[in-house]
């Protein structure tokens, strides 16, 4: 396999007419481009691509996992969604925790059991079903691609091969081994080779027969409880059978005549309404894209967003700062005007782990239904515990709890943690009274690069008239905060020239250049799908009506747009 991942070819913006879906494994978008043709709508085609993505992508994503799902009605013009983020067991509190010997300065491995945190991807595809859905197709129909992948078996594609190899060596690291139902004699699967995953359609199959109590409930559930009692957590059955969705009202800003839609806390969906919100007191259209001028305003706001973010945003029984305080646009233009002043910043929350495991995926169907979607089992496999016979692994979201006693995201029973995936909508900027008009389902991939991703590949069509394709291709930043050195660094990609580094690196960045190769995985891999071109049309032309969607996917991933 080629280890330099070099970017040596152009690829088209994918246009379509009916119905597009845009994934990072091809095989789990011709999944959804089926359900499409089978009459169902995109929150049915979105759930067959997260379901067929847990198979063809496990090291990412699966039933072990947590998802966000945002929905645009071609019908009614609302936008919805759902918060598929489960809780700690309810008995794991800091108490518990500091009485094992654990505190903020030495807190539990990543991987350990104890950051198992209950697994909300399964209610979420179906919640997703029952209140979004066509109706035309039932759950088990819905599932049935996924299961067929599973069973029959699938030629496992370069990126995730590498990835897939990748975790399993940190997992080893570690101590863990990662269960059979995920190896191929005790080894992660070749580029190319064909992976079948017996338990896993199994149990795809029984949730598609019973539903969310096929899961929460009897065989799967006691095999969760079991793998976590085995290894030192504490999760029962009642925390599972007790746990379902939530659903929820995305939060939104408006930027020059759009208006961008994410979901609210506990997800960092505030992060990037902030960064855009900060980011609008400035002319990044006549600095330049990537120039020396952009990247030092981007990386400032970026500091800024990210910083309250972690100082303000946790489980929303626990957040005490409104939002509606942190999207004032009074708000981000006196954190713009700090920018030119000192560079003095408060640190973010110590011991915060970082990962960047998860798909981002998205639908737009025929009726012009959106949906947006994200699901995430954290870092490379989670925690690395496979239950007995249900052939996928448990996340470890925990491990983004704070152990800090006075922190809004401090670890408590029953709470959920800080979140970092996050989908999102855009729509023009319609007035109270009026229907807004969808624009575009996109994401990007990535722990606490996601928002950067959302806003940059976002500009890149507003400000720079990019096609989604060319969005996403283009080099994009990562401003990372390094908990031991107390730094933010500047990771630059490679494309970005050798002169803005420099740029960069006189006015104070610490800039890490270039970057290069499967580590530019830190950038994200993000889908994003438009109904018209009003990147490149003037304001008067852009609210006309358009049938035409146009799709990219990310080259730094394995992906494609499929459409008809």
């Amino acid at each position: 396999m080629d280890t330099q991942l070099t970017f040596a070819s152009r690829r088209s913006a994918l246009v379509c007419l009916h119905g597009c879906v845009a994934s990072s494994q091809p095989l789990a978008s011709n999944v959804g481009l089926d359900i499409l043709k089978r009459g169902g709508n995109a929150a049915d085609a979105a759930v067959a691509i997260a379901a067929a993505l847990s198979v063809t992508e496990p090291c990412s994503t699966g039933p072990g996992g947590d998802a966000f799902c945002l929905f645009y009605s071609g019908h009614t013009g609302e936008v919805r969604g759902l918060n598929g983020s489960g809780c700690s067991p309810r008995a794991q509190t800091l108490d518990f925790l500091e009485g094992r010997g654990y505190t903020a300065e030495t807190p539990p491995s990543p991987f350990d059991a104890l950051n198992v945190t209950v697994p909300g991807a399964p209610a979420c595809w179906c919640d997703t079903v029952r209140l979004f859905g066509s109706h035309k197709l039932s759950l088990q129909e819905v599932l049935s691609g996924a299961v067929e992948l599973a069973e029959a078996g699938f030629p496992v594609a370069e990126v995730a091969a590498h990835h897939w190899a990748n975790s399993v060596a940190a997992l080893r690291d570690d101590g863990k081994e990662l269960g059979g139902d995920l190896l191929i004699d005790g080894h992660a699967p070749k580029s190319g080779q064909v992976f079948k995953n017996p338990s896993l359609a199994r149990t795809l199959r029984e949730l598609g027969e019973l539903g969310k109590p096929a899961f929460y409930q009897g065989r799967v559930a006691q095999a969760i409880v079991d793998i976590i009692d085995q290894h030192g957590g504490i999760m029962t059955v009642d925390d599972l059978s007790s746990h379902d969705s939530e659903v929820i009202s995305p939060i939104s800003t408006e930027y020059k005549g759009v208006r961008l839609w994410e979901p609210p806390p506990n997800s960092q969906g505030l992060a990037a309404l902030l960064l855009l919100n900060i980011l609008e007191n400035f002319p990044l259209k006549a600095a330049g894209h990537n120039s020396s001028d952009y990247i030092h305003v981007l990386v400032e706001a970026v500091r800024m967003a990210l910083t309250d973010a972690m100082c303000y945003l946790g489980d929303p029984d626990h957040v005490t700062i409104l939002l509606e305080t942190l999207l004032e646009k009074s708000y981000s233009h006196q954190r713009a005007q700090q920018i030119s002043m000192d560079r003095v910043m408060k640190d973010t929350e110590p011991g915060l782990t970082t990962g960047s495991d998860t798909v981002y995926f998205c639908v737009i169907d025929s009726e012009g239904n959106a949906c947006s979607f994200v699901n995430s089992v954290y870092m490379g496999f989670g925690s690395g515990l496979v239950p007995k016979d249900c052939g996928f692994s448990l996340q470890n979201r925990g491990a983004f709890f704070s152990l800090h006693r006075n922190h809004v995201n401090c670890v408590a029973g029953g709470k959920r943690p800080y979140h970092t995936i996050i989908p999102s909508l855009l729509t023009d900027a319609a007035t109270m009274s009026q229907k807004p008009r969808l624009l575009a389902a996109l994401g990007v991939m990535g722990a606490l690069m996601q928002p950067q991703g959302h806003v940059q590949v976002l500009l890149n069509m507003l400000e720079f008239g990019m096609n989604p394709q060319q969005a996403l291709d283009a080099p994009r930043v990562f401003v990372q905060y390094n908990q031991k050195s107390k730094e933010w660094s500047v990771n630059l990609e490679e494309g970005i020239d050798q002169e803005v580094a420099e740029e960069l690196r006189r006015r104070g960045h610490k800039v890490n250049w270039p970057i290069t190769g499967h580590k530019r995985s830190q950038f994200g891999r993000g889908q994003i799908i438009t109904v018209g071109d009003w990147w490149n049309l003037s304001v008067s032309q852009a609210h006309l009506p358009s049938r035409v969607l146009w799709a990219g996917s990310d080259p730094r991933g394995d992906g494609c747009a499929q459409g008809y």
